[in-house]
């Protein structure tokens, strides 16, 4: 059983990064800070295909599978995309919308303020029947957050759903369909993560190598490569992870939502610890705002909660098994 990329899909990412090289630079990233929608960034992402990665090609889509997925995503996550990139993929599927980049789809699952809200121009609403909004017919409020460019949004009031044959689908066989959707976007948080991770591997690297005391490199300390060792080898045990559950879910893999919650759990951790070993070896230059880190580091941090916590997976992953032994 090969769980790795198949050419298809290093292709995909090869082109994306390519693509995003010029398209989402940290600049582009930290405009998101103040607000911006980033809207010529995503009608790259648009014109390159990315929103309908998932959709089947007969409706317009790339009809690509998740291991494609997490491979798109993951370098997307090195880049920082500012937006709600794996709720737009994991959407758009169930959804009959514009798939150019002109549409950005949050998704609400609790109450309470929505993850991309002041951003996006609909909501997928779970949170009772399954509802897609238009945010041009309501008030969205913006709410402080820790990751600016996450752009949490408080919603005034419950909106009408979109009518058409995308709901429909949805009512016909919503829990299927959004069962899957949410194992995807589980799936997509986790691979996002790790490109974060890596992006800040890529930067704590040069620094340190670069930086120095008493006339070496600080890299060259145990205190520095050690933990930073120590992380990378975090995330290149989650990677695995996060392929198998990919092929479980392209397969049907009775056990996907286990392997989902395992690659979530391990990808979260992995993450969480990078942020934290790579700010320390940044040193006081770490903490400052304008510095680049910053814009993956606190974004690592809102996501590693994101689509539910290590802990809550783990959780998750204990009950799949408890069952299995008892079957």
């Amino acid at each position: 059983m090969y769980f790795g990329l198949s050419d298809d899909a290093l292709a995909l990412r090869e082109g994306l990064r390519e693509v995003l090289s010029s398209a989402c630079t940290p600049a582009v990233v930290r405009s998101a800070w103040d607000g911006d929608p980033c809207e010529p960034l995503w009608k790259t992402l648009g014109s390159f295909g990315l929103p309908g990665l998932l959709v089947p090609e007969d409706r317009g889509g790339l009809g690509l599978d998740e291991l494609s997925f997490v491979a798109a995503v993951e370098e997307a996550g090195w880049h920082g995309v500012p937006g709600p990139l794996v709720e737009t993929i994991v959407s758009a599927p169930l959804l009959d919308l514009p798939l150019d980049g002109s549409v950005r789809i949050a998704v609400a699952r609790s109450s309470g303020p929505v993850p991309w809200a002041a951003v996006s121009t609909h909501v997928l609403d779970l949170r009772d029947e399954p509802a897609l909004v238009d945010l041009s017919s309501v008030e969205v409020t913006a709410v402080p957050t820790v990751d600016r460019s996450r752009a949490l949004g408080s919603i005034s009031e419950s909106p009408v759903g979109h009518a058409g044959a995308s709901d429909r689908q949805l009512r016909d066989d919503h829990t299927t369909a959004l069962a899957l959707l949410e194992l995807r976007a589980t799936l997509g948080t986790a691979a996002f993560l790790l490109g974060l991770a890596r992006r800040q591997l890529d930067l704590t690297v040069a620094y340190v190598k670069d930086r120095q005391q008493f006339g070496v490199p600080v890299g060259s300390f145990q205190a520095v490569k050690h933990p930073i060792a120590n992380a990378v080898v975090d995330t290149e045990f989650a990677w695995p992870a996060v392929l198998r559950a990919a092929y479980s879910l392209s397969t049907n893999d009775p056990a996907a939502a286990m392997h989902v919650s395992m690659a979530k759990a391990l990808a979260s951790d992995a993450a969480y610890r990078m942020s934290r070993v790579c700010l320390q070896a940044h040193g006081a230059i770490g903490y400052t705002v304008e510095y680049d880190l910053h814009l993956f580091t606190k974004r690592t941090w809102a996501l590693a909660n994101d689509w539910d916590t290590a802990a809550e997976h783990r959780a998750a992953v204990a009950r799949a098994l408890l069952e299995r032994t008892a079957s």
